[in-house]
């Protein structure tokens, strides 16, 4: 019978590759805070990734079981994902990773490709894109659309010290001046 309900991604793999490869990614992602891979392996990633950081969360022996029957090197990643990403998501209710697409990751294989990262880690991609949003609006002296404005706020809501950050990251990119097709003007000698 065909079609139906299906409750994940099988990924073209049987349960124990699947379930290898998720650990894998979910592994780097911890200790990178940003992996690039395809679109449907990022989405079921991203499941597993919201488990974990929940478990981390929560903080009791029982959890600390469960994340190290999930991570592949449990021994570096544990303190890691119980001290510093607990503290960073205490606040925030949920969403603490972010899918973004890009373009295929080569010209050969058509597949899609996603950006798996961490919100509010140093790696945050989409902080860095609205402040120089930002940063370009204010060299071209036009107010930000209002797009960037809802960027602004997402990003700074749960960051501890958002709105000084974004500013630092502002001043940050505006000093890189930037020339007309995104490339940095060359140095006169």
């Amino acid at each position: 019978m065909a079609g139906g309900l299906v409750r994940y991604r099988h990924l073209s793999r049987k349960s124990s590759h699947r379930q290898a490869l998720l650990r894998n990614l979910v592994t780097a992602l911890v200790q990178h805070e940003s992996v690039r891979t395809t679109w449907p392996k990022a989405k079921e990633t991203q499941r597993l990734a919201e488990k974990l950081i929940t478990l981390a969360k929560r903080n009791n022996e029982t959890s600390r079981r469960k994340a190290t029957g999930i991570l592949y090197t449990p021994h570096a990643l544990l303190p890691k994902l119980f001290g510093e990403l607990r503290k960073r998501y205490a606040e925030r209710p949920g969403g603490y990773t972010r899918v973004l697409r890009t373009e295929p990751k080569s010209r050969y294989d058509q597949g899609d490709s996603a950006i798996l990262e961490l919100v509010d880690g140093p790696r945050d991609l989409r902080f860095a894109m609205t402040a120089a949003a930002v940063a370009r609006d204010e060299r071209l002296g036009r107010p930000s659309r209002e797009l960037t404005l809802l960027n602004r706020a997402k990003v700074t809501r749960f960051r501890p010290g958002g709105q000084t950050a974004f500013d630092d990251m502002v001043r940050r990119v505006a000093g890189l001046r930037l020339g007309g097709k995104g490339t940095p003007e060359a140095p006169t000698v």
